[in-house]
């Protein structure tokens, strides 16, 4: 894996150093720009910054409000704030060029229900629409209906939602934040972070790659896939692992007429448009943890397991062929699922940002102005995230989410 030539910082000591500049970690550092201005000395340190093995660039960027949780709903709600003002925000820091457009494709979300899984169902749309969100239940003849394409005789159903749900351009996201938060003053440097230096219960300085140590006054852990390592830095340990997704693009022989939405089949394949094309995955048979660097493709997937499945629910996918594909990296959250933010108790300057199990990009603009705000003003200031707080995890009391892909 080729990594760019690292680089050092240029001063001895920041009041923040984040590790990790994906989307979470350039978030953060976004947010704790435009609150403290040249108040603060932030550093950002980034392993790779071409960001070709991140999470963030290799994620299938799709944001839906279809979730179990009050605040996983409310943080998708910001997130598409976010996603349609995205190229107003970022304009003044793009003084020679046009600010990113996300291209949100405003698709929506469907997801298949089993005939067991009905009132489950319907009470998670009724949750989603009592905090305003566009979801609906079909029935299989409405959704036959709305959905010509789609086989329904063993579905209960499907949530659908109609509006405020789709996908977006992840990078265009990432440098945007990027872009603002560096033209606020915030130092990204090419560099890895080697070890920590935890004194009196408190990380007091951050040793690099290029062997530099660089004093910090907070350290945030932004590191995606790797955060578990960071952690370790400091002695302290958090359930996240890599566990490798498997995303193949394709062609039909048959197209799908009208507004696709991206579907998601009882047996956890999903499939949506891309263009004239298709971008399909799943949860990999054996899923678990896996090595840091391992991004080896696994094309069975595809012809033993996704398409099948894609077959069965949509019979026009009889005739297709896969045109590209590649392997990235959930930030997997053995606990839970759901993120874990906030400082650790102990250690008391050490602030996670981690966890998010392929939720990572959707949720980045809500957790890195989340973590902003724990670390400006010492509590949540807009979203409550106490139930992402890292004190459960020691508990062993999962915040759980029913509606995981």
């Amino acid at each position: 894996m080729a990594i760019p030539a690292y680089k050092a910082p240029s001063r001895n000591a920041y009041d923040i150093v984040i590790v990790g500049g994906a989307v979470v970690g350039s978030s953060t550092a976004y947010w704790l720009s435009q609150a403290l201005g040249n108040g603060a000395s932030i550093l950002v340190v980034e392993r790779d910054s071409s960001y070709e093995f991140s999470s963030t660039a290799l994620s299938t960027s799709a944001i839906r409000q279809q979730y179990s949780n009050p605040i996983n709903v409310k943080i998708s709600q910001f997130g598409i704030e976010i996603i349609r003002g995205f190229q107003e925000r970022m304009a003044p820091f793009y003084p020679n060029e046009t600010a990113p457009d996300l291209g949100f494709k405003e698709h929506g979300y469907l997801y298949c229900c089993s005939p067991e899984g009905v009132e489950a169902a319907r009470e998670r749309v009724e949750l989603q629409r009592s905090l305003g969100a566009h979801t609906v239940f079909l029935e299989p003849g409405a959704l036959k209906e709305r959905f010509p394409w789609l086989n329904v005789d063993d579905l209960g159903g499907g949530s659908w939602g109609s509006r405020e749900e789709g996908w977006f351009d992840s990078m265009g996201m990432l440098n945007g934040f990027r872009q603002a938060a560096r033209g606020s003053g915030v130092e990204y440097i090419d560099n890895a972070v080697t070890a920590l230096d935890v004194v009196d219960r408190r990380v007091v300085s951050v040793r690099l790659a290029t062997g530099e140590t660089v004093a910090c006054g907070t350290l945030v852990n932004a590191a995606g896939p790797r955060a578990q390592q960071v952690a370790a830095m400091a002695g302290l340990s958090i359930p996240v692992a890599p566990y490798k997704r498997y995303s193949f693009v394709f062609a039909s022989a048959n197209p799908i007429p009208g507004r696709m939405p991206n579907v998601i089949d009882l047996s956890g394949t999903f499939v949506r448009p891309e263009g004239e094309l298709f971008l399909t995955g799943n949860t990999p048979q054996g899923d678990g943890p896996a090595d840091y660097d391992d991004f080896e493709m696994h094309f069975e997937e595809f012809d033993d397991y996704i398409w099948p499945a894609l077959w069965h629910r949509i019979p026009a996918f009889d005739a297709l062929k896969v045109q590209s594909s590649w392997t990235g990296h959930y930030e997997y959250n053995m606990l839970d699922h759901n993120g874990i933010v906030g400082f650790h108790p102990e250690v008391r300057n050490f602030m996670f940002a981690n966890g998010f199990s392929g939720h990572g990009l959707q949720q980045s603009p809500a957790v890195g102005r989340a973590v902003s705000e724990l670390i400006v003003h010492g509590a949540f200031q807009t979203l409550d995230l106490s139930p992402f707080r890292y004190e459960r995890v020691p508990r062993n009391e999962p915040f759980v989410e029913e509606a995981v892909i």
